[in-house]
């Protein structure tokens, strides 16, 4: 099984347009389009019911004592964790991939609605609903994708995976307010093949990718 796209290379730079946050040279960073990127994936295993879409980042810091603070750089040898971005489920056997902006064409405060989604598909929670949960101005429960805002302060430039698996199943066995630990636990046992591409994004100038 292979998964391609055409908004940005395996192993390269995302554009800032597919992100939730874009560089600014005075506020460190703003606002974008967060467009969710085009994929399409082939080769695809005879058998398969339905496809399971998981984006995760995993390089976000472990601990926020550095995290956007002025005068500070959130060390590279700082160890890390994952954050979920994208978690979409129960995808038609018949499809071939996502396209650009077809999920997610905006930042949306205090929350984005799900868990359906287009195709009869379903989308779970990412990981920016416990980011903002003490945040009045934005809390609430993200379904769906919400893309790159590292730190700008980060000495490294973060890896976002998108992974797509062909299951053996025409609906998983998630409900309600699944994320992305759910997802992983459900697909277990019910994987017939499965793929991934790598994005790299920064909001750090002195990061080079």
């Amino acid at each position: 099984m292979k998964l391609t796209s055409s908004s940005f290379p395996d192993g390269g730079a995302i554009p800032a347009e597919f992100a939730f946050c874009a560089p600014d040279a005075k506020t460190h960073a703003t606002l974008s389009k967060n467009r969710n990127p085009h994929l399409a994936w082939s080769d695809v295993p005879m058998g398969t019911k339905s496809f399971a879409l998981i984006c995760h980042d995993p390089d976000v810091p472990s601990r926020g004592d550095d995290v956007n603070q002025e005068g500070r750089t959130v060390p590279a040898s700082l160890p890390r964790v994952d954050f979920f971005h994208w978690v979409l489920v129960d995808l038609p056997a018949a499809m071939v991939g996502v396209t650009a902006g077809e999920f997610s064409s905006s930042v949306v405060a205090r929350g984005k609605p799900g868990p359906q989604a287009p195709h009869g598909a379903r989308q779970g929670i990412n990981d920016y609903t416990g980011w903002f949960a003490s945040d009045p101005q934005m809390a609430g429960d993200y379904y769906g994708y919400d893309g790159p805002c590292p730190p700008w302060n980060d000495a490294i430039s973060h890896r976002y995976v998108f992974t797509v698996f062909a299951l053996d199943i025409a609906r998983l066995a998630v409900d309600g307010r699944f994320g992305g630990k759910e997802v992983r636990k459900a697909v277990a046992g019910h994987v017939l093949a499965e793929a991934a591409i790598t994005g790299r994004y920064t909001l750090n100038p002195a990061v080079k990718i």
